[in-house]
Protein backbone atom coordinates (compact mmCIF):
# COMPACT_ATOMS: atom_id res chain seq x y z
CA UNK A 1 0.00 0.00 0.00
CA UNK A 2 1.59 3.20 -1.20
CA UNK A 3 1.84 5.76 1.83
CA UNK A 4 0.03 8.54 2.24
CA UNK A 5 2.66 11.53 3.19
CA UNK A 6 1.69 15.09 4.33
CA UNK A 7 3.16 17.76 6.44
CA UNK A 8 2.39 16.96 10.21
CA UNK A 9 -0.22 19.00 12.40
CA UNK A 10 -0.05 19.60 16.13
CA UNK A 11 -2.67 16.54 16.52
CA UNK A 12 0.13 14.29 15.52
CA UNK A 13 2.62 14.94 18.45
CA UNK A 14 1.86 11.79 20.37
CA UNK A 15 2.40 9.91 16.78
CA UNK A 16 5.67 12.04 16.06
CA UNK A 17 7.06 11.37 19.73
CA UNK A 18 6.49 7.77 20.01
CA UNK A 19 8.35 7.31 16.61
CA UNK A 20 11.02 9.82 17.79
CA UNK A 21 11.55 6.97 21.01
CA UNK A 22 11.63 3.99 18.71
CA UNK A 23 14.39 6.30 16.78
CA UNK A 24 16.06 6.66 20.05
CA UNK A 25 15.63 2.43 20.82
CA UNK A 26 16.85 1.34 17.27
CA UNK A 27 19.61 3.38 18.40
CA UNK A 28 20.58 2.07 21.72
CA UNK A 29 19.86 5.26 23.37
CA UNK A 30 16.13 5.40 24.86
CA UNK A 31 16.92 7.21 28.33
CA UNK A 32 18.12 10.27 25.74
CA UNK A 33 14.73 11.32 25.05
CA UNK A 34 13.65 14.33 27.27
CA UNK A 35 11.31 16.00 24.93
CA UNK A 36 7.97 16.20 25.11
CA UNK A 37 4.81 15.95 23.09
CA UNK A 38 4.15 19.43 24.77
CA UNK A 39 7.14 20.78 23.08
CA UNK A 40 6.58 19.57 19.91
CA UNK A 41 3.32 21.21 19.80
CA UNK A 42 5.26 24.36 20.82
CA UNK A 43 8.41 24.45 19.28
CA UNK A 44 6.66 23.13 15.65
CA UNK A 45 3.23 24.23 15.21
CA UNK A 46 3.47 27.36 17.03
CA UNK A 47 3.12 31.28 15.52
CA UNK A 48 7.34 30.59 14.69
CA UNK A 49 7.72 27.26 14.19
CA UNK A 50 11.77 26.24 14.58
CA UNK A 51 10.83 22.59 12.53
CA UNK A 52 8.85 20.81 9.97
CA UNK A 53 7.74 17.60 9.63
CA UNK A 54 6.28 15.23 7.10
CA UNK A 55 4.48 12.00 8.46
CA UNK A 56 3.23 8.87 6.38
CA UNK A 57 -0.09 7.34 7.20
CA UNK A 58 -0.98 3.89 5.86
CA UNK A 59 -4.35 3.14 6.61
CA UNK A 60 -5.07 6.45 8.62
CA UNK A 61 -2.19 5.02 10.72
CA UNK A 62 1.40 7.27 11.05
CA UNK A 63 3.79 4.65 10.48
CA UNK A 64 7.03 6.78 9.83
CA UNK A 65 8.33 10.74 9.62
CA UNK A 66 10.60 13.13 8.66
CA UNK A 67 11.81 16.25 11.12
CA UNK A 68 13.79 18.87 9.93
CA UNK A 69 14.36 22.66 9.81
CA UNK A 70 16.42 25.43 8.46
CA UNK A 71 19.86 26.03 8.81
CA UNK A 72 22.16 28.59 7.07
CA UNK A 73 25.77 27.06 5.24
CA UNK A 74 28.28 30.46 5.32
CA UNK A 75 29.05 28.72 1.85
CA UNK A 76 26.13 27.49 0.28
CA UNK A 77 23.52 29.65 1.79
CA UNK A 78 20.13 28.24 3.11
CA UNK A 79 20.50 24.73 3.09
CA UNK A 80 17.68 22.11 5.08
CA UNK A 81 18.88 19.94 8.13
CA UNK A 82 17.20 16.50 8.12
CA UNK A 83 17.22 15.81 11.76
CA UNK A 84 15.72 12.68 11.82
CA UNK A 85 13.82 9.98 8.80
CA UNK A 86 11.97 7.08 10.67
CA UNK A 87 9.57 4.00 9.94
CA UNK A 88 8.28 1.48 12.02
CA UNK A 89 10.06 -1.56 12.20
CA UNK A 90 7.00 -3.32 10.54
CA UNK A 91 6.81 -0.88 7.29
CA UNK A 92 10.00 -0.93 6.22
CA UNK A 93 11.37 -1.79 2.90
CA UNK A 94 8.03 -0.81 1.48
CA UNK A 95 8.75 2.47 0.63
CA UNK A 96 7.76 4.67 3.09
CA UNK A 97 11.46 6.09 4.00
CA UNK A 98 11.83 6.50 0.25
CA UNK A 99 8.73 8.39 0.22
CA UNK A 100 9.58 10.56 3.12
CA UNK A 101 12.85 11.44 1.92
CA UNK A 102 11.67 12.46 -1.78
CA UNK A 103 9.14 14.79 0.34
CA UNK A 104 11.65 16.24 1.93
CA UNK A 105 14.21 17.11 -0.86
CA UNK A 106 11.06 18.26 -3.25
CA UNK A 107 10.46 20.69 -0.14
CA UNK A 108 13.88 22.19 0.09
CA UNK A 109 14.20 22.04 -3.99
CA UNK A 110 11.33 24.29 -3.80
CA UNK A 111 12.65 26.45 -1.69
CA UNK A 112 15.85 26.90 -3.79
CA UNK A 113 17.68 25.14 -0.99
CA UNK A 114 21.08 24.71 -1.69
CA UNK A 115 22.01 22.09 0.63
CA UNK A 116 20.20 19.16 2.94
CA UNK A 117 22.34 17.81 5.35
CA UNK A 118 22.23 15.24 8.29
CA UNK A 119 23.88 12.28 10.19
CA UNK A 120 23.56 8.56 10.07
CA UNK A 121 24.99 6.28 12.35
CA UNK A 122 28.39 4.64 10.80
CA UNK A 123 26.78 1.15 12.07
CA UNK A 124 23.33 1.55 9.88
CA UNK A 125 25.01 0.33 6.77
CA UNK A 126 21.25 -0.42 5.20
CA UNK A 127 20.67 4.09 5.77
CA UNK A 128 24.39 4.35 4.13
CA UNK A 129 23.44 2.23 1.31
CA UNK A 130 20.45 4.13 0.62
CA UNK A 131 21.93 7.56 0.73
CA UNK A 132 24.87 6.95 -1.11
CA UNK A 133 22.85 5.35 -4.14
CA UNK A 134 20.68 8.16 -4.03
CA UNK A 135 23.56 10.46 -4.96
CA UNK A 136 24.04 12.08 -1.16
CA UNK A 137 27.23 11.98 -0.18
CA UNK A 138 28.22 10.60 3.02
CA UNK A 139 31.42 12.61 4.96
CA UNK A 140 33.43 9.97 6.25
CA UNK A 141 36.51 12.70 7.45
CA UNK A 142 34.06 14.85 9.08
CA UNK A 143 32.97 13.93 13.01
CA UNK A 144 29.98 15.42 14.45
CA UNK A 145 30.67 17.80 17.43
CA UNK A 146 27.83 18.41 20.06
CA UNK A 147 27.08 19.28 23.60
CA UNK A 148 23.90 18.99 25.25
CA UNK A 149 22.18 21.80 28.48
CA UNK A 150 24.22 20.80 30.96
CA UNK A 151 27.73 20.69 28.95
CA UNK A 152 27.67 23.81 27.81
CA UNK A 153 26.25 24.75 31.40
CA UNK A 154 29.57 23.49 32.64
CA UNK A 155 31.35 25.03 29.88
CA UNK A 156 30.15 28.41 30.49
CA UNK A 157 30.28 28.34 34.63
CA UNK A 158 34.28 26.83 34.36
Amino acid sequence: MKPLIRLAVKDDAPAILGLIQGLADFEKAPEQVVITEEDLVRDGFGPNPRFWCFVAEVAHEIVGMALFYSRYSTWKGPTIHLEDLMVQEEFRGQGVGTALYRAVLTFARERNVRRVNWEVLDWNTPAIDFYEKSGADVLRNWHVVSMDDQAIESYLES
